[in-house]
């Protein structure tokens, strides 16, 4: 005798998409849905039990009820050149109406009393558009990226630094001629006994020397992450 036409409703009917990239747990969702006036039993069976976990992988779908079932592949190494040859098969019987044990149920079952689907499974990667799409997507505190309008506050600052380190270099130059046109002026006599004038231009030329050190450091930093940006 022929099996009985399977009352569940499979979405989707055919085949389970998982979306990579596959690094981490991917989850599919099965839904079945009973439009019967009995309740049904249903077991969820793969041909990769180690590939996947399937949670519930069995149950009662009660009448005129739905219910999910999340299909989790875990992590592997995607080749995209090989297809997927996992299958799952969705099997179901009419729950008797004095059912006190699903177990004790399908053991009992005969063959015409079975009813199953099958599905295949699909592997993907997501195309560069979708992956601009999802982050885009992102709520600001979410993503990493800056926007175009703190991209441009960032330029100017550059621009402003890149000023400010211009002249201070000039400054620092024109301070560096007039020591050293003091040093000519100076006396053997006067020599060892050191001027605190020049003392302090030399301090004041070190401590300039600091400034424009620290500002080519920031503006190399902040140059790097405008880099990374548009990379």
């Amino acid at each position: 005798m022929a099996r009985q036409e399977q009352v569940l409703v499979l979405e989707p009917p055919q085949e389970l998409k998982f979306r990579g990239p596959f690094t981490d747990v991917v989850t599919a969702t099965l839904k079945l849905t009973n439009p019967t006036d009995r309740n049904v039993c249903f077991k969820v069976k793969t041909t990769a039990p180690r590939r996947y976990c399937v949670r519930p992988n069995s149950g009662i779908i009660d009448a005129g009820t739905s219910i999910n079932v999340s299909v989790m592949l875990q992590p592997f190494e995607y080749d995209p050149n090989e297809k997927s040859k996992h299958k799952f098969m969705v099997q179901s019987i009419l729950a008797p109406r004095d059912m006190t044990d699903m177990e004790g149920v399908w053991k009992e079952a005969k063959p015409e009393e079975l009813m199953d689907s099958k599905l295949r499974c699909a592997f993907e990667m997501p195309l560069e558009n979708d992956k601009t799409t999802e982050y885009s997507a992102l709520p600001k505190s979410a993503s990493a990226s800056l926007d175009d309008g703190e991209v441009k506050k960032i330029m100017e600052e550059c621009r402003q630094l890149q000023m400010e380190v211009q002249r201070l270099r000039e400054e620092n130059k024109q301070i560096r001629e007039d020591d050293g046109v003091r040093k000519r002026k100076i006396t053997p006599m006067a020599a060892s006994h050191p001027n605190p004038l020049a003392s302090t231009a030399m301090t004041k030329d070190e401590g300039l020397s600091t400034r424009v050190l620290a500002l080519c450091l920031l503006f190399f930093v902040i140059g790097a992450i405008i880099g990374k940006l548009v990379l």
